[in-house]
């Protein structure tokens, strides 16, 4: 429809058809260094235990990923799982890499350089598919350090196929422990839907499993590990880590807080940012557990990765009432907002180093004020999922950006850069930088605030506009009135919530129409 000059394929699921490569330049990012090759780069990177790897930008052609280089950028392995590596480091990475390809292609007078395995600073090589054979953990005889990366290079997909209790499941997602010891492949403990594992020189955590589907049964859903388990786990213990002592553990823990000077954070990453029932209402004790300690600014996000994406789609999927289901994960996130909207005796952050979307950007904006990584992506809207929305949109986004804005934000259901959203009103603060510059710069920014001579002014200014925003509307209205909608999104019999829903958990392709795109090009640029 279009006829580029240029076609760029960010993440490549498909061969490029010869009639286009071959008449056009498709430039394709790889998620490895030059000379690296293979659908399996980043399984390998990590499983190896390789401490730096890169991005290359390489042309389409007859053989795959041994195309001409356009350019490529190095990073430094970081020790999490792939898809945590792949949403940081990769992808800061792979924007250095195809904008100073673009940049190159424009230029008209450069020379993609061939891949020549003789050449200095080509390191890579041919690698196959990793097999399940090649990610097998044998407790026997694995340390902690092979175990961990081993679970880490499947975290998101395929996981490690391994058998527990005398049944086979995946394994997704792999934390060190610092004090549980055990027979090595013992289950020691579970916390907060975890289990505990003995390895022979220590123990690692497991957060979700994933049942082996059974040829021609249904499809099977990763879901936390005890939920999985079930009776399985009778007689295992519970290893509670209270947020703030976890946060000097190394231990796995989705909620951890610590203070500096007269600041806290209350840290929380869950996998992929979502947040079920549970979730919502561990949080919310952990945020009035630290809005009680003498602090006068309060942080709220992850390190590293994912903000939060709202309501947990997996869990409701599975759940033997998913309308129910919902509705409890909708109150449950709604009482966590609602607590940070009422907060008016400190000045609350909500720090971004990654994406957040719909309920989970609500709680954001919920915060006094919101700081973004420049390269996070906000989603403000629910229409994908067939959603009204909650967690008080009505109240902070129009606050923020205008009703009229709002309504587009809503309507138009797309992506806004960390750049844009400071434009409209929806980030205070855009911060460049890698994830761990931006968590430095929040730390010291945060003391800074909390230590500064006119913040209990803007406490007071604060407090008194809270006071005359529930006078002029209470927000138990916002509330009333934004449920009222999505009960009969998850309750109506012709709502397409619940289709939509399967449809996003199951991984059926859904796209966005050219159209949709390019008509919301000039408003965006």
């Amino acid at each position: 429809r279009t006829d580029p000059d240029l076609i760029l394929a960010p993440m490549l699921t498909a061969v490029v058809p010869e009639d286009i490569w071959s008449t056009r330049t498709v430039l394709i990012v790889h998620p490895g260094p030059m000379g690296d090759r293979g659908p399996s780069s980043l399984d390998w990177a990590i499983q190896e235990g390789a401490q730096d790897w890169g991005v290359t930008v390489l042309q389409a052609a007859a053989e795959m990923d041994a195309g001409d280089i356009w350019a490529s950028v190095p990073f430094r392995v970081a020790p999490c799982g792939k898809s945590e590596l792949y949403r940081g480091e990769v992808s800061d990475a792979a924007v250095r890499a195809v904008l100073l390809a673009v940049e190159r292609y424009e230029e008209r007078s450069y020379t993609p350089v061939p891949l020549d395995y003789t050449a200095a600073g080509v390191q890579g090589r041919a690698r196959p598919p990793m097999r399940q054979a090649d990610r097998r953990i044998d407790w026997r005889s694995d340390d902690t350090e092979t175990v961990l990366r081993r679970l880490r290079a499947a975290d998101s997909r395929p996981g490690v196929l391994d058998e527990l209790y005398g049944d086979e499941f995946f394994l997704h997602g792999g934390h060190p422990e610092d004090e549980l010891r055990g027979a090595p492949g013992a289950v020691l403990a579970t916390r907060d839907g975890a289990i505990c594992r003995a390895t022979v020189d220590g123990a690692v955590w497991i957060p979700r499993l994933r049942a082996r589907r059974v040829p021609g049964g249904p499809a099977t859903l990763k879901l936390s590990a005890a939920a999985v388990l079930g009776e399985r786990l009778a007689g295992v213990d519970e290893a509670e880590a209270d947020p703030r002592a976890a946060a000097d553990r190394d231990t796995w823990s989705e909620i951890r807080y610590r203070e500096h000077g007269r600041a806290g954070f209350l840290e929380f990453s869950f996998p992929g940012g979502a947040m079920d029932t549970a979730r919502c209402r561990r949080l919310l004790a952990a945020y009035r557990d630290a809005i009680a300690r003498p602090t006068s600014v309060l942080v709220l996000g992850p390190r590293r990765d994912v903000f939060s994406n709202g309501i947990h789609l997996g869990v409701i999927e599975a759940a033997a009432d998913p309308a129910g289901e919902s509705w409890a994960n909708i109150n449950a996130m709604n009482d966590l907002v609602q607590a940070v909207l009422t907060t008016t005796d400190r000045l609350t952050v909500a720090a971004l180093p990654g994406n957040a979307a719909a309920g989970g950007l609500m709680l954001a904006l919920a915060a006094d004020e919101v700081w973004c990584r420049a390269a996070s992506v906000l989603n403000p809207h629910y229409r994908l999922m067939g959603l009204y929305g909650s967690e008080f949109w009505t109240y902070t986004l129009p606050r923020r950006v205008g009703a009229a804005q709002a309504a587009l934000l809503t309507s138009r259901t797309l992506p806004v850069g960390a750049r844009q959203a400071h434009f409209l009103g929806l980030a205070d603060l855009v911060l460049p930088g890698s994830q761990e510059e931006f968590r430095s710069q929040t730390v010291r920014r945060a003391a800074e605030l909390a230590a500064s001579a006119p913040l209990p002014g803007r406490i007071a200014v604060k407090r008194a506009r809270r006071a005359e925003d529930e006078a002029a509307a209470p927000l138990a209205g916002y509330r009333s009135d934004e449920l009222a909608r999505m009960e009969r999104n998850f309750f109506g019999e012709s709502e397409p919530y619940h289709a939509l829903r399967a449809d996003f958990v199951h991984s059926v392709r859904q796209l966005t129409t050219p159209e949709h795109l390019l008509e919301w090009a000039p408003a965006h640029s």
